[in-house]
């Protein structure tokens, strides 16, 4: 039986695969200069799947709606759809050199291999990154065996329980963002962070001070290249029934499979209809500038691009030189 993450990913998945602008040029022009315009219509659509699911923060379903976008966003920017995690598809972390091995396979051995990846045997359902002194679990990775990690963010969504996590969420960014900097120092580091439009009503102070918080942490030059602010405009109903969730203390092993992610459903996926799913809107009046998604885009692209040989990543200079009018 599906699981809720599960349907999730079901609806995930049909949502990015009927994306009018999955494949049209996010760059255009603003005052002389190329600007990423990101697609909100599908942020807002994938916003949308935790509420039609009903589910709770503990199911890690409406976490994994910001993750989605965010992969799908560097996709859209032209990088190559096997090297940026989570895949659009199952595995949903996978090595592009094991998918380039499978594919030279006979195609009778072909078939067979890829069965076993997609139960999870060689294939791995988080990115665990070792940094300077511990292993971290990243949301949205892009990396190869040759390059090792071009691209790391961190992303946290919190719809609930501001005042008693704000702080918390962070500090622990403060921490990872010095971790993975220190050992990774020529990649795009970057957070993405979703807060509830209903914290700037019910806990004002604390929200002024969390995006004041956001802000700085991104001007510190041996942390984040980026950071993002999102404000989804969720109805009291909306919020998840359950508090905001704490991270299982310890170290991580960076061989560790997550059978959450792993383990694949036998058989086709669960049929979806997206019509079913409701858009949320966006509250981006009190988003500062310095936070948009579209600047967090601009410039996490634009390191990717410039720490790496001209002769890399084709697709995404490409798509970056033709901006549209």
């Amino acid at each position: 039986m599906a699981t809720v993450r599960d349907r999730g990913w079901s609806y995930f998945d049909a949502i990015v695969a009927a994306a009018p602008l999955q494949h049209a040029n996010p760059w255009v022009h603003d005052g002389g200069r190329a600007a990423y315009r990101p697609d909100y219509a599908t942020l807002e659509r994938l916003l949308g799947v935790p509420v039609l699911l009903k589910a709770t923060s503990q199911s890690g379903v409406p976490a994994l709606a910001l993750d989605v976008w965010v992969s799908y966003e560097f996709r859209r920017a032209g990088f190559d759809a096997d090297r940026v995690w989570p895949r659009a598809s199952t595995p949903r972390v996978l090595p592009p050199e094991i998918k380039d091995f499978v594919e030279k396979l006979p195609k009778k051995d072909r078939a067979a291999l890829w069965s076993r990846i997609s139960r999870g045997v060689g294939g791995m359902g988080s990115a665990n990154l070792l940094g300077k002194n511990y292993v971290k679990q990243v949301d949205v990775v892009m990396s190869s065996w040759a390059t090792g990690p071009e691209l790391m963010v961190s992303t946290k969504r919190m719809d609930s329980s501001f005042g008693k996590n704000a702080a918390n969420r962070v500090e622990e960014s403060y921490g990872d963002a010095k971790n993975l900097r220190l050992r990774h120092p020529e990649a795009a580091l970057g957070f993405f962070y979703s807060l509830s439009a209903i914290a700037l009503e019910t806990e004002a102070v604390t929200a002024e001070w969390l995006i004041d918080l956001l802000i700085k942490l991104g001007r510190e030059d041996d942390a984040y290249d980026a950071v993002a602010l999102v404000l989804p405009d969720l109805k009291k109903s909306e919020e998840p029934a359950d508090p905001e969730p704490q991270d299982e203390a310890g170290p991580i092993d960076a061989g560790a499979v997550d059978a959450s992610e792993a383990a694949v459903v036998d058989g086709t996926a669960e049929k979806v209809d997206i019509a079913d799913v409701l858009p949320v809107s966006l509250y981006s009046e009190a988003v500062p500038d310095e936070l948009d998604p579209g600047r967090f885009f601009t410039v996490m692209v634009n390191r990717i691009l410039d720490n790496s040989p001209i002769n890399f990543h084709a697709g995404a200079r490409a798509r970056r030189r033709a901006p549209l009018t």
